[in-house]
């Protein structure tokens, strides 16, 4: 039987405040199996950020050239600085049968389903708008202008959610990892994954 035995991409997006950090570290405590990507930056190590664990650190000048030979899945530009997805260690999981998850922001998302069309989209948002205000607010961290400003680009972040398979609402920790490995499993059920098994059925 000629199972497809590839790995799934996985994009996980949604906006600061929604838990999806969070969410994703419930999530590999019970799948082991599966493969964080490490993102590659042009910014400087902060104190405590290890190479390769933390942030792939490489030079504007080797990250810009990534870029020209499509060695990045996705990429944007941040204060200054390219932050984006090596694409060859990605590669590497999959075809090892690997599920890969990218944890990026809605632009890369887009960028990822136009080079990946097969990727597996997935938003997190919280229970409310008021939710996601009483976490930003409860972190006691940022004054009431960043928050503000949180507050905006979540607004335009949601406007953007229709474009993604699948939402997932962090309402509690554990029970929104245990439909994250659901949602994954489901997608890995759809025809269009399975395209070597539905041929095996029609051969004559």
């Amino acid at each position: 039987m000629r199972k497809n035995n590839r790995g799934a991409l996985i994009v996980f997006s949604g906006p600061s405040g929604s838990g999806k950090g969070t969410v994703l570290g419930e999530y590999f405590k019970s799948h082991p199996e599966a493969a964080f990507s490490v993102s590659a930056t042009t910014r400087k190590p902060r104190p405590g950020e290890i190479d390769g664990t933390s942030y792939h650190f490489v030079s504007r000048e080797r990250f810009e050239e990534m870029i020209r030979e499509g060695e990045v899945l996705e990429y944007t530009q941040y204060n200054g600085n390219y932050y984006g997805s090596p694409a060859g260690p990605i590669r590497k999981e999959l075809e090892a049968g690997r599920d890969v998850v990218l944890e990026i922001e809605v632009d890369g998302a887009m960028q990822v389903r136009e080079r990946f069309p097969e990727a597996l989209l997935i938003f997190v948002l919280p229970p409310s708008f008021g939710e996601l205000e009483r976490r930003l607010t409860g972190r006691g961290t940022e004054t009431p202008e960043e928050i503000a400003g949180r507050l905006a680009a979540a607004r335009r972040e949601l406007r953007q959610a229709h474009r993604y398979d699948y939402l997932l609402i962090n309402d509690q920790v554990e029970e929104a990892a245990a439909r994250l490995g659901e949602i994954i499993r489901a997608a890995k059920c759809t025809p269009a994954r399975n395209e070597l098994l539905l041929q095996e059925f029609s051969e004559e």
